[in-house]
This record gives C-alpha cells, structure tokens and sequence, in this order.
C-alpha cells in the first residue's frame, strides 16, 4: 500500500528514534505510517509477535533501510521486559510510539454482540486492544527522557453502532477514553497521547469482520469527500501528530475519514 503513493520526503523526522508496533504486512495502516516517518528521517524499531509474522515484515523493514525487530508478545510481560530492555540497550531513549495492535475473536466480530460475546473473548480484547496500549505507553514514557509523542489507532464503532464490530467497538471506545487519561498522566512530562481514528481501509483487520468491505463502499458513498480514506491522510496525520507539528495536540481523537463521521443522514440517492 505505502509504494502506491508519493510520500513526501524531507527532514521532520531526522535524529528521532521510536517504536512502531502492529505491522502485519504491506497494506497495514502501521506500516503506511512507518514508510511515512522513514521517508522523514526517523529511525523506527518494529516490534513483531512469532516467526511467521517475522519473516513476513522483514523484508518491508529491510525495505526502508531499517534492520531494528524485536520480538514482543503484548499479552506476556517477560516479554515485554526483554523487548523495552533491548529497546533502551540500543538507543537508550525514544521520542514515539505508535501502537497498532488489536484482536477479537472473528466470531465475536458478527452478528450480535449481546449473543456472541464471551466472557474471555472479552477479556481478550480488552487485554489486547486496550491494556497493551496503557502498557505501552508506561514503557515507552520511561525511555522518553526529553519528551515525546504517543498514538494509537481506534475507529468510529467507537462511538456509533456498527454491525458486527461488536466487542472490539467496546474495546475502541475504553482505549479512547485511556488515550485521554494517559495524556493527562504523561502531559507533565512533555509526552503527548493522541489517537487517530481512520475510516474503513483495506487491511487483515477489516478482513476479520463480518461484512467489513461493505464498510469501505459506505464510507466511500456517505463522506463529505466522496473517497476512500487514504493512507497518505492517515499517515500524514501521524507524522503531524509525531513530529514537532503536533505541539500543543494532546488527548485528542483525530478523525480521518473524509469526513464520514461527521454525517448524519446521507445524501438522497439522484433521481433520473
């Protein structure tokens, strides 16, 4: 997905040092973001869970002149100790982090949330979706010794109703409300917290959901732009709030659907 379009190249970036954590493969909004810092001169650490996610991302890395990945299991923290540690032994201090990582069970993520929703697969997606972030954001603030900037990737069924998002609508909307809470608790120390909310994109998270490819033609169709959400929207917003930008931008929740979620009613179909 990142080849597909021009990214702006320049020096925003130089002589910053982060964390990037979820990239799946090529169409991945975390590795949108990632090729858009690289191509600003940031040098970026990928975090990966398992050997087949490993050589799948390798080559993505190496593509971009990066050779930093750390094997990081979100939901174990012995791990997360070793990959922190190996972090600070390398750089000893970060200015980002961004967090990308979620899971529900795809049988929670159809039908109704009420009937399909079990006590663990609950707790799973919490523990993913949300405390992994608060986690996170504790780590990557302890290495952050001259400030720095923190976003994670929630979604709309956040805060409405959409089918089959079920639990993980539950989990988005706790990990909006943490983002808040943790640039409370981070502000002091010149950390900013932030989150992007993207609209229906092409990705393996998508693709987990019951119906999710007919999300991207209603977003599509119901926007004030009449488009699909880009990646270079989304990745340039990160780089906004990332960089020196975005100072003054903290616990905030920055929509970039082309404007879906602003809409109320949709526009009437044209008669002929």
């Amino acid at each position: 997905m990142a080849d597909d379009w021009n990214m702006p190249k320049g020096d925003l970036m130089k002589g910053k040092r982060g964390i990037v954590m979820g990239v799946a493969n090529q169409n991945s909004i975390a590795w949108g973001i990632s090729s858009q810092l690289a191509a600003q001169g940031a040098e970026i650490a990928f975090t990966y869970q398992g050997e087949n996610l490993e050589r799948r991302v390798r080559p993505l890395v190496e593509s971009i002149g990066m050779d930093t990945m750390i094997s990081a299991d979100v939901t174990d923290d012995a791990s997360m100790d070793a990959a922190f540690a190996a972090i600070k032994a390398k750089w000893g201090r970060i200015d980002f982090l961004v967090h990308s990582i979620a899971f529900a069970g795809k049988e929670e993520l159809q039908g109704s949330m009420v009937a399909n929703t079990t006590r663990e697969g609950f707790r799973r997606a919490m523990d993913i979706s949300v405390y992994s972030f608060i986690d996170c954001a504790r780590r990557a603030s302890e290495l952050m010794t001259e400030g720095g900037s923190i976003i994670c990737m929630t979604y709309l069924g956040a805060e409405r109703t959409v089918p089959s998002y079920n639990v993980m609508g539950v989990a988005k909307a706790a990990l909006e409300a943490s983002t808040r809470y943790a640039a409370r608790d981070l502000g002091p120390q010149g950390i900013r917290v932030n989150a992007i909310s993207a609209g229906a994109m092409r990705t393996l998270s998508l693709a987990g959901i019951k119906g999710g490819k007919s999300l991207m033609g209603t977003g599509r169709q119901w926007s004030l732009l009449k488009e699909d959400t880009s990646m270079e929207g989304v990745a340039g917003c990160a780089l906004y709030l990332l960089s020196p930008l975005g100072r003054s931008i903290a616990g905030e929740v920055i929509h970039v659907d082309a404007g879906f979620h602003v809409v109320g009613v949709p526009d009437a179909a044209e008669e002929e």
